[in-house]
């Protein structure tokens, strides 16, 4: 962890199921607390304030690009430059590299092409409705129809332009999770990605992060 770093956190209160999540930056650090700006909550762009003794489960990518994770304690409210929050800074051992493909879900258009694996229904390209490392949704043209009552697994090409001007091409296999109908018409399906390179999928953590970043620096602008 370094400054600068931007890390994600989740927090969840009790007797309420949905796991809220949100993302700030790393201003200062020392051998006991990381020190962190207000955190901005994933779905409604607001910074958000807590008590202290909250407890947070932590995610951010190291240096080798690889995802970490761990759980600390919101330990007090400083002045530093900025107001920010204190974080107990976690042992080594505590810190755990994340394995499973829960990662931070953001809301991006990307172009994306979309072909069934046992052509069971046309290609079409879409947009995705949003993205992480662990899979996306897309929006489903009207004149596509989708069997949803057998399994459907698909091979998805997208492009992602990152921050320093480069594209990376992908092709991911994935399946179809569900289908949502929505108020409107539109239909958005979910994707879980499936046998996905461990290279592939750090560089679209990496997007995620860095539109996160975006997102962030327009939140601080006057």
């Amino acid at each position: 962890m370094y400054i600068g770093a931007m890390i994600h956190l989740e927090y969840k209160q009790h007797n309420i199921s949905e796991t809220m999540k949100y993302y700030c930056k790393i201003i200062e650090k020392n051998d006991d607390y990381l020190f962190i700006d207000y955190p901005i909550n994933d779905k409604t762009k607001k910074t958000s304030f807590f008590r202290n003794g909250t407890n947070f489960s932590v995610t951010y990518i190291g240096k080798d690009q690889s995802v970490y994770k761990f759980r600390t304690e919101l330990v007090s409210k400083v002045n530093l430059n900025i107001p920010a929050l204190a974080l107990k800074l976690p042992q080594k051992k505590d810190i755990k590299r994340v394995q499973r493909r829960e990662f931070v879900r953001i809301k991006s258009a990307v172009d994306a092409a979309v072909y069934a694996t046992d052509e069971s229904f046309y290609p079409f390209t879409t947009v995705t409705n949003d993205i992480s490392g662990g899979g996306m949704s897309v929006i489903i043209p009207n004149e596509i129809e989708l069997d949803m009552t057998q399994n459907k697994n698909a091979v998805i090409w997208m492009v992602l332009e990152m921050n320093n001007g480069d594209y990376q091409y992908f092709h991911i296999k994935a399946k179809f999770v569900h289908i949502n109908k929505q108020q409107n018409g539109l239909q958005i399906a979910s994707l879980e990605f499936i046998s996905i390179p461990p290279s592939i999928q750090q560089q679209i953590i990496r997007y995620c992060f860095e539109k996160q970043r975006e997102a962030r620096k327009k939140e601080l602008q006057p």
